[in-house]
């Protein structure tokens, strides 16, 4: 439909525009009727519709409408899968439509810092390349509907508590590095309808009033056309808010703060441009959604279907010493109420309302042997020496036993942060009393984040099941016992313990929370520790086996406009169907710059039946090879050498070659008194300049000559103190050796900051 949205925008009175940029109650936008502005509806979120009425409250105490739950972010970035992610929002954009959503509130790409983060199960993985491809396949799969995502939280919004004001400490390179690209990532792959600000300040400047963060970097830089809403409640100046690149204040505040922008016009402290631009911004989106309604069947039952295809593609199999999968001859315990209640979805806004739960109990082959005993609940941490008594006597008389272990609703879920990382006590306790009558023991766990396994090697089998979304039932029966093969890895690293984590020092402080790790999060810290891990990020196994063979690099020399196509061929080598995911990293040689040891650039995934080859195929280019440079405000690579890593995880390299860069930009020249003459030495640029102060201090410090022999009183200087000593010493001391004067130094510093 044609449409002149600034001629709306003339007809509206101040107090309509101002009224267009805060909602209407908690999940409706307001409309103008006279206008033909409709009132549209938005709705959570990232795994499933929760579509409340007009009365409910945010975080879901009133029911809303019976939908699919889908299986969390935290299961399904481990599928790497872009095309079935993409297939997910398709089916959530479809969903929407026909149930008249304009905006799914989701998905929610926020890096996992730390293992504690209460809403670590809604976020998608602790490497921002990841995120973001995963981000950016599931809002296409939304918006091919004409329905809005509101990507979601913007930016560095990685704990719970404190939330609403705390402060997010952390140096630009790392914003940019870490925390911001999965965001970016989205917006120049899928362009988001809207985005949905963080409730914390960055730096000291909350997220919803700052023009860095909402215009120079999200619009000007990475080009967002949509509109910016607030988290629920996260505005906290209105005025300055929508300044700085904040259109939408949700929930309604009754008024108050569109009473506030009226006056502000009118005072003059706001110019009316800035207000109309937001409304333009806002209307867009409304008429995306209006102009493009779909007629649309809720489809329940074919939905479930896709959440258990998407839960089985996600499960990762984390170990198994030939004891999967389980036969239907064999006779078989299950112990742990989550193998009838399981918990597949995690508390707070993002909460659905399931038409319909399965579990592995009910879903297991009808003729298998099998026996549950309770041995646990699901919900709370009590240890009953009955139940306990029962579970070993049936562990015992089995030929397997497997145990639904995991974390209770209280002990993850919006709103606060968990304190450890350690399973409920009655767990533990129980798996080592069963493993000490039963060796023949598998774990599965539903858990919204990782858990300390004191137990991990004794038991032979693992399956972390994650949040399994309501199909979660089926899909881990189908995978126990074969009926599907294991094809998940891991998209967060699993330390031993917590006090392993790079953040321990610093997360879940209050009022400034300091990024201290930088660009070391997850893998990239623990690799570069070498420090064992329980599993690597990227890992998983399979009921098959696969090699890696035919590394093809089609450039070795490379500049900074050229792309760099990397081909494997991966062949099935084991006897059944299964998916390989194919991992690609890059490990910068240059030592321009304190980087991790490798970074992942590059993932697919392969399907191939028993013997079958395929050839997987990369593209890199600039991106893949550079860090964020602050001082150039820029991403830079320096020239050099970079290794290009295949591998099945972070710590499972199979192959490798090299690319040669050449760079064009380089790092500029800032010459000061306290610059080293070592950093002078190493550029080109500037090493000549500097050359005859590197010979006066060498015959200050007594260097022996070239082919010469030291005196027994020229001991105390080696060649390696004296090397070292040229290296670190500052411009300024050239003037105290009496080797320039301070103005033939000064000109210097001129001359080579003129290059």
């Amino acid at each position: 439909m044609n449409r002149n949205v600034k001629e709306l925008i003339s007809q509206m009175t101040l107090e309509e525009k101002a009224g267009m940029c805060s909602g209407l109650d908690f999940w409706h936008l307001k409309g103008v009727e006279r206008l033909g502005i409709p009132s549209v509806m938005v709705s959570d979120g990232p795994h499933g519709l929760r579509k409340q009425d007009e009365h409910a409250d945010h975080l879901g105490i009133n029911d809303s409408l019976k939908a699919v739950c889908f299986p969390p972010a935290v299961l399904s970035a481990c599928s790497f899968d872009r095309s079935l992610m993409h297939e997910f929002g398709d089916a959530i954009g479809k969903e929407a439509q026909a149930n008249d959503l304009s905006v799914v509130l989701g998905p929610a790409v926020n890096i996992k810092r730390s293992p504690l983060c209460g809403r670590n199960f809604e976020y998608y993985s602790e490497d921002p390349y990841l995120a973001g491809e995963t981000a950016a396949s599931f809002i296409n799969g939304v918006q091919e509907h004409h329905v809005g995502t509101s990507i979601k939280h913007f930016a560095a919004n990685n704990q719970e508590f404190n939330r609403m004001s705390s402060s997010s400490d952390a140096d630009e390179r790392t914003l940019r590095e870490i925390y911001f690209p999965p965001f970016e990532t989205a917006v120049k792959k899928a362009r988001p309808y809207t985005f949905m600000c963080s409730y914390n300040r960055i730096n000291g400047t909350f997220a919803s009033e700052n023009p860095w963060l909402l215009t120079e970097v999200l619009r000007d830089e990475w080009g967002f056309k949509g509109y910016v809403m607030s988290d629920w409640g996260a505005v906290n100046d209105r005025v300055a808010g929508l300044k700085a690149g904040l259109e939408l204040e949700m929930p309604s505040s009754n008024g108050v703060y569109d009473k506030e922008i009226v006056a502000a016009v009118k005072d003059g402290s706001l110019d009316e441009a800035v207000l109309d631009q937001a409304v333009e911004r806002i209307l867009n989106i409304i008429f995306e959604y209006t102009d493009h309604r779909e007629e649309q069947e809720f489809t329940l039952e074919a939905d479930h279907g896709l959440a258990k295809r998407i839960a089985e593609e996600s499960m990762v199999l984390l170990k198994n010493d030939s004891i999967l999968p389980l036969k239907e001859s064999e006779k078989i315990a299950f112990i742990g109420e989550f193998a009838k209640k399981p918990r597949f979805q995690g508390g707070g806004s993002s909460h659905i309302n399931s038409f319909r739960v399965s579990n592995t109990l009910d879903a297991v082959p009808g003729d298998t042997d099998i026996t549950y005993v309770k041995g646990f609940p699901a919900n709370e941490d009590v240890y009953d020496e009955a139940l306990a008594r029962e579970a070993v006597e049936a562990a015992k008389a089995a030929d397997k036993a497997v145990i639904f272990a995991g974390l209770p609703d209280s002990f993850e879920s919006e709103g606060y942060d968990r304190t450890h990382m350690r399973l409920p006590e009655c767990q533990n306790r129980l798996i080592d009393e069963i493993l000490a009558v039963q060796s023949e023991v598998i774990v599965v766990l539903h858990n919204g984040s990782p858990v300390e396994m004191p137990w991990l090697s004794k038991v032979k089998g693992l399956l972390e099941a994650y949040l399994g979304g309501q199909a979660v039932g089926e899909a881990v029966a189908d995978l126990l016992f074969g009926k599907a093969c294991p094809c998940g890895k891991l998209a967060e690293t699993m330390p031993y313990k917590l006090s392993d984590n790079p953040s321990y020092l610093s997360f879940g402080d209050g009022e400034n929370v300091k990024y201290q790790e930088g660009v070391f999060v997850g893998y990239r810290y623990y690799d570069a520790k070498e420090m064992p891990v329980a599993f690597p990020f990227g890992f998983g196994l399979s009921y098959t086996s696969f090699a890696y063979s035919g590394l093809r690099i089609d450039k070795t020399e490379i500049g900074e406009n050229d792309t760099v196509r990397v081909s494997v061929d991966v062949t099935n080598t084991g006897d059944v169907e299964g998916k390989e995911i194919v991992q690609l990293y890059i490990s910068d040689k240059t030592g321009a710059c304190r980087r991790p040891l490798r970074e992942l650039k590059g993932y697919e995934k392969v399907s191939l039946k028993p013997g079958e080859t395929k050839t997987v195929d990369f593209t890199l280019d600039y991106r893949s090879f550079a860090w964020y440079s602050v001082e150039m405000k820029d991403w830079y690579a320096a020239s050099g050498d970079y290794e290009v890593l295949i591998g099945a995880s972070s710590r499972d390299m199979r192959l490798s070659g090299n690319v040669h860069l050449t760079a064009q930009k380089r790092m500029p020249i800032k010459v000061h008194t306290n610059t080293t003459l070592g950093e002078l030495l190493a550029d080109d640029r500037t090493a000549g300049h500097v050359e005859h102060l590197k010979k006066q201090l060498e015959g200050i410090f007594g260097a022996s000559s070239e082919g010469g022999t030291k005196e027994d009183g020229d001991v105390a200087i080696s060649d390696a103190m004296n090397d070292a000593m040229v290296a670190c010493m500052p411009l300024r001391n050239a003037v105290s050796y009496g080797m320039c004067g301070k103005k033939e130094l000064m000109d210097l510093i001129e001359k080579m900051n003129r290059l």
